[in-house]
This record gives C-alpha cells, sequence and structure tokens, in this order.
C-alpha cells in the first residue's frame, strides 16, 4: 500500500511539473512571437535617437522649457472604473508620475462622485470630468433609423463585431469628428487617448509630448493591423469621391500605397473596394489636435458624416483617421 502511495504521488507530482512547464514555456513562446518577428523585420525598440526632454531636464538642447499643452484622454462609462484605475496606474509609474500631464475623462452621462474621487486619487495631476455634449452624440436627424435597423441585420448575419450596439457606433462617430470640439481640449495642442484595462510595460523617461512638438510630429502609433473589409465596404469609395472634388487635399508625401495595397490581402482589399484596410489603432494613439482641426480633415469628416456610414457600416474611428492621415498628411510625421 506505502509503494502505491508513493508512486501515486510521484505520478501527480510529475503531471503537475510537467503542466507548470508547458504553461511556462507556452506563455512564454506565444509572448515572444512579436518580439522575434519584430526582430527578423530589423526593427529596434528603442527610444528616438534625438535629444529628448527628460523628468529631470537633461539632454535637452536648447529651446523653450515650456511644457507643451497636452491632455491624455479618454472616454469611459462609470462602470469601467476598475478598468480605469488599472490603466491609470500602469502609466502613471510607468510615465505621467514624473511629468504629471492633466487628465480629461469624456462621458455621455455625468460622472460618479466614486468614479471621481477614486481616479482623482491615483494621480498627483489635475483630473477634469467632461460630459459629451447631446448634439455630438445621438444618432443625427439624417439618419434614416429604418435603413439604420436593415444595415444592423446584415451586419449581424456577417458577424460584423459590434455591429448591432449602437452606442458602439455613436462612439466612433464622436472619435471621428467630435472629440477634439469638446470645449475641454480647446486650448489643448496634443493628447494621449488611454482606454481601460490596457497595458504599459516599459517605462517612459521622457516627454512623449514635447518629442512630437520639438520633431513635428503629427501622429503616433503602436499597432498597425487590418480590419474587417464587411465593417467598411463604402469607406474607401467615398473617400475617393471627396478627394475628386478636394483634389488640393492630397498631400504630395501621402502614404497611398499603403492604404490601396492589394498584395498582401487581396480580397480584404476587393471585400473594401479598394482600401487595404490598413490602420493605426487607435485605441492607443498620440496625436496633434490641429490636423483634426484643419481644413482638409474637417470637409473629410463632413462628407463622410453625411454619406451615413457610421451607422449603416461600421466605420470605425481609426480607419477614417487612419485614411485621412495617409491622405492628407507627410508619412515622414507619422511616428511609430
Amino acid at each position: 500500500m506505502k509503494i502505491a502511495s508513493r508512486r501515486a504521488t510521484v505520478f501527480i507530482l510529475t503531471i503537475s511539473t510537467l503542466i507548470v512547464v508547458l504553461i511556462y514555456y507556452g506563455s512564454s513562446w506565444s509572448a515572444s512571437v512579436g518580439d522575434r518577428a519584430i526582430l527578423e523585420m530589423g526593427i529596434r525598440m528603442t527610444e528616438p535617437a534625438v535629444p529628448l526632454w527628460r523628468a529631470d531636464r537633461t539632454n535637452i538642447e536648447g529651446g523653450d522649457t515650456a511644457r507643451v499643452k497636452a491632455s491624455i484622454i479618454s472616454l469611459v462609462r462609470n462602470e469601467e472604473l476598475e478598468g480605469m484605475l488599472s490603466s491609470m496606474r500602469q502609466l502613471e509609474a510607468a510615465w505621467n508620475s514624473k511629468f504629471n500631464y492633466p487628465w480629461t475623462f469624456f462621458n455621455d452621462v455625468p460622472f460618479t462622485e466614486e468614479f471621481k474621487r477614486r481616479t482623482q486619487a491615483e494621480t498627483n495631476a489635475r483630473c477634469r470630468y467632461e460630459l459629451v455634449p447631446r448634439e455630438h452624440w445621438e444618432v443625427p436627424d439624417w439618419i434614416d433609423h429604418e435603413t439604420m435597423q436593415e444595415s444592423i441585420k446584415k451586419m449581424k448575419s456577417k458577424s460584423v463585431k459590434h455591429g448591432s450596439q449602437i452606442s458602439y457606433h455613436q462612439m466612433c462617430r464622436w472619435f471621428s469628428g467630435f472629440f477634439y470640439k469638446h470645449p475641454a481640449l480647446a486650448d489643448m495642442q496634443y493628447y494621449w487617448r488611454v482606454e481601460p484595462n490596457v497595458k504599459f510595460t516599459c517605462d517612459i523617461d521622457y516627454d512623449v509630448f514635447r518629442y512630437m512638438a520639438d520633431y513635428n510630429k503629427t501622429y503616433g502609433f503602436t499597432i498597425n493591423i487590418y480590419d474587417d473589409p464587411n465593417t467598411l465596404p463604402s469607406l474607401w469609395p467615398e473617400t475617393l469621391s471627396f478627394l475628386q472634388e478636394h483634389p488640393e487635399h492630397l498631400h504630395p508625401g501621402n502614404s497611398l500605397q499603403w492604404l490601396t495595397d492589394s498584395s498582401q490581402r487581396p480580397d480584404v482589399n476587393r471585400i473594401a473596394n479598394g482600401y487595404s484596410t490598413c490602420h493605426f489603432w487607435s485605441n492607443f494613439e498620440i496625436g496633434k489636435l490641429d490636423f483634426w482641426r484643419s481644413k482638409a480633415y474637417e470637409e473629410y469628416f463632413q462628407h463622410l458624416d453625411r454619406a451615413g456610414g457610421f451607422f449603416y457600416e461600421r466605420w470605425g474611428d481609426a480607419p477614417v483617421h487612419s485614411v485621412a492621415l495617409g491622405l492628407f498628411e507627410a508619412n515622414s510625421k507619422i511616428h511609430w
């Protein structure tokens, strides 16, 4: 009986050890896939090799020492408080505790006192709590609700993610054409968008906003991915229609080839009617507000808004931002 018991114990310990090893190496392998791909492409994950504005105000060659007018921003619900606190703790520890840029929170309903109290407790920086104007959030009156409901049914049949969530359509439209018009950002030059439950795994020791301003960068991103073409079949045709009306807005240093590439995923390009669907994932973006406030972008957004694709399809703010940047801005001003 004792021998059998010992054998059973050894067997259990052996199996447990194997499970731990598999979990460790399995997670290590999956976590390293992206790193290996980056190494194979010869991309170095380093900070910019230029003079930078450090937290201790060193390594700066001349120039004004004033801090950039910028804010961290988040569109967040009261019920997402715990996820927002997690994101704040990480970004504060990794970066903002060194620079104390303000946080600006937006919501389509008033924030609770608990939300305000607990978020402010996570930072020494100023927090502001702003209400999205109703006219910037509601479905506009030129949208035909019957057509919208029929479109939602079609999107559901094609398993379009968030296609049936009206609030998601509203969010995409707000980030596409209204967030930069909010009075809370009127005096700001740059913003850093942060979502609930995001992770920041690296310490950042320089002022990112100051880098964007000093080196004339318009937009910073971390991920460039393909979109579901079923969310935006008419986005590119509407974009071409706009360019036909306003050829003056096309920048000579544009990224048109990136936007129209069909060599990697020809089927995606076909369904999206000529658009590669490549886009910067705007859940993390650092941007210059003057670009969104520009005549070119405002006219482009108005054209898209009247076309109805934010509700008849599920145009996301990420592809809308990306297409605009790819057409109306020099690619040298887009930073990874």
